[in-house]
């Protein structure tokens, strides 16, 4: 498998590069570029100065810590948040604090992982709806529908 390049441009010059915190790492760390403050019970979005390229057929995904996940109740709100390839802007983490107490990040305080993950596009056909109900044991039942 070729391992493919990935390209980071620092659009601020006090910005940190992703880095892996192990050689076996999955994901890159993600550094806050400055001070913040995210209230108790709220969600602020984290500038890291960074840009990147994204190789052709790859994705970037943006997800929580677990540490600060487990013990300060801080989630990537929309996680993974995805980078599409052909995004070309300022690489920011919705973070989401549903503790009691506010929290502050300082800067360059790792605040997401970045992961590169293979890309599949679907071609996209319209069917026939009579195609999915003769395809379809479980119906529309939704949420819990086959039992705990």
């Amino acid at each position: 498998m070729n391992t493919p390049n990935l390209k980071f441009i620092l659009s601020d010059p006090k910005a940190k590069i992703p880095t892996r915190a192990t050689s076996k790492s999955s994901g890159l760390d993600l550094y806050a570029l400055n001070d913040c403050l995210i209230p108790s019970k709220s969600v602020k979005v984290i500038d890291t100065g960074i840009k990147c390229i994204i190789p052709e057929g790859y994705e970037g995904q943006v997800r929580s810590r677990s540490g600060l996940a487990c013990k300060h109740y801080l989630f990537v709100l929309n996680s993974p948040g995805t980078i599409d390839n052909d995004y070309r802007g300022e690489i920011k983490v919705i973070m989401c604090n549903l503790s009691d107490k506010d929290y502050e990040v300082k800067q360059y305080d790792r605040v997401a992982q970045f992961i590169l993950a293979p890309l599949i596009l679907p071609k996209i056909e319209i069917v026939d709806i009579n195609v999915i109900e003769k395809d379809n044991e479980r119906g529309e039942g939704g949420f819990g529908s086959t039992g705990k």
